[in-house]
């Protein structure tokens, strides 16, 4: 196909639709026009696609075919309306289908971390190895506990999110390398290990646990589907299931970002609980007691919603209408 005859056979199509994009106002002719330039142009873009795929081109199509139809149908990305979409269908939707990922990340850390917390409780040599005395002192009658209380709850509260929040975009930035996730992961269990050990030789296991499972339940969850989620999108490019390798990665790497967001308000909410519940005077069974609820809440929230979710036809993907265009045509 002669891709510049068909440009300058189109280009006035394409150049109405997008005057009709931009008015202000459409009267019922125009509307209807927007609808029909819209098929026409879509019908290019798959010909073009097909016979001759000049990225520019096929990129300028596409953005214009985009703008059409949020023209057409309304802009429902940032309604309200969405937003409730978002966390009542694509989220737990997402969460529910990579459930076994993310399941499988959080018994394996789970374990590792039992594990090491036995290795070293029965090799002191190790901590000694790592901490001073002086430093180990401070860590367990000082450090530890002082750290909740350090700072104003409502900045501790933004310190928290904000870090939890960069460690879980991490390992989904970098799930498709697959290794780095490993190692995040491991790394961040392995802080986990080491002072709850120092915590529990030295007797102060109760406050240990105190501390840290209020809100620890619900963030270490989170970064654990963080992992599951990444470590999946690793998958999807090793063994892509039908589908080509793009095509997978596509799939998978906008379900991550689905779950990325999502992510964003479970972290909040494990960070409002570290500020507030954490070092709060409540009694300890209290404090133990928000955060397994909080936990199950989640879980609910997955395996309740999520699963509706999942047999309403949701994927945790974008809607299809939200897609690249898709037009197919015949020779």
């Amino acid at each position: 196909m002669d891709l510049d005859a068909y440009v300058l056979a189109h280009a006035h199509e394409w150049q109405r639709l997008d005057q009709l994009v931009r008015s202000r106002r459409l009267s019922g002719a125009e509307s209807d026009e927007l609808v029909e330039r819209y098929q026409q142009v879509a019908t290019h873009l798959s010909v073009v696609r097909t016979s001759a795929p000049d990225a520019s081109l096929v990129a300028h199509l596409s953005s214009l075919l985009a703008r059409s139809r949020n023209r057409a149908v309304g802009t429902r990305v940032g309604s309200w309306r969405g937003v409730q979409s978002f966390f009542v269908e694509r989220f737990p939707a997402a969460l529910y289908r990579l459930r076994w990922w993310w399941l499988g990340c959080f018994a394996a850390n789970v374990v590792v971390t039992a594990v090491m917390m036995w290795w070293l409780l029965d090799n002191p040599q190790v901590e000694q190895s790592l901490l001073s005395p002086s430093e180990v002192d401070q860590l367990v009658n000082e450090d530890f506990e002082g750290y909740y209380s350090e700072y104003a709850a409502s900045h501790f509260a933004a310190q928290v999110w904000v870090n939890n929040a960069w460690v879980a975009a991490l390992c989904i930035a970098l799930g498709i390398l697959g290794f780095p996730v490993v190692t995040l992961l491991f790394q961040n269990i392995l802080n986990l290990a080491v002072i709850g050990s120092v915590m529990m030789r030295h007797d102060r296991g109760e406050l240990f646990w105190g501390l840290i499972l209020p809100h620890g339940l619900l963030e270490l969850t989170a970064v654990f589907v963080a992992g599951g989620v990444g470590l999946r999108l690793f998958w999807s490019w090793i063994e892509p299931r039908g589908l080509t390798r793009t095509q997978s990665i596509a799939r998978e790497g906008r379900t991550a970002a689905t779950v990325s967001l999502g992510l964003v308000v479970v972290l909040a909410v494990s960070g409002v609980i570290e500020a507030f519940v954490t070092p709060s005077g409540l009694p300890t069974a209290a404090r133990v007691g928000i955060g397994i609820l909080a936990e199950l809440t989640f879980f609910a929230y997955v395996f309740v919603l999520g699963r509706n979710a999942v047999h309403r036809g949701f994927t945790g993907d974008l809607d299809a209408t939200l897609l690249e265009d898709r037009v197919a045509t015949q020779a």
